[in-house]
């Protein structure tokens, strides 16, 4: 009878450890180091939450003060000194440069980083338009995030006015 009790609440207790698992949303990461001779430096995370929504999340250091233009770029190459292997932003629907939350922008249009007077910029925004995918179209793994030295004018086509390539990772 002893035997038959333990055999059952281990049955009971396999069961239940057995049920669903959480199912852990798609995550990417990128490690950008520095540019075109300077000192930028961060790391950013993609999260697919939702079907058409990814929340981007990072910190990033070595700036001066001010918005700076932030982009996922077409190329997942950070090889050249200066960023220029990463191609033009990502732009798979053919739209023109805006804003992030710009219903008709370059899907790798993610705005400005806003540095502080220490040089550092922190990144906490929900954006639509990417996957957190290699195999869709509008997948960002393999692909390169861009810290720009100016920033993002958020209009001009098709960089935004935002200056050369300062930071670089590949999203992985």
């Amino acid at each position: 009878m002893k035997r038959f009790v333990i055999t059952t609440l281990l049955a009971g207790i396999t069961a239940a450890c057995a049920g669903p698992a959480i199912q852990q949303e798609p995550t990417a990461t990128a490690v950008l180091e520095p540019r075109s001779g300077s000192q930028v430096r961060g790391t950013v995370t993609f999260t697919q939450a939702g079907p058409d929504i990814v929340r981007v999340s990072g910190s990033f250091s070595g700036h001066t003060k001010g918005p700076k233009g932030f982009h996922i770029h077409e190329k997942g190459d950070c090889s050249d000194p200066k960023g220029m292997s990463t191609g033009g932003h990502f732009n798979p629907r053919g739209h023109k440069h805006s804003g992030p939350y710009e219903s008709a922008k370059h899907a790798g249009d993610l705005g400005n980083l806003n540095f502080n007077d220490k040089g550092t910029a922190t990144i906490n925004m929900v954006v639509g338009g990417i996957s957190v995918s290699r195999d869709k179209p509008d997948g960002i793994i393999g692909r390169a995030v861009i810290v720009h030295m100016d920033a993002d004018d958020l209009k001009t086509d098709p960089t935004g006015n935002a200056g050369g390539r300062v930071a670089c990772g590949i999203i992985r």
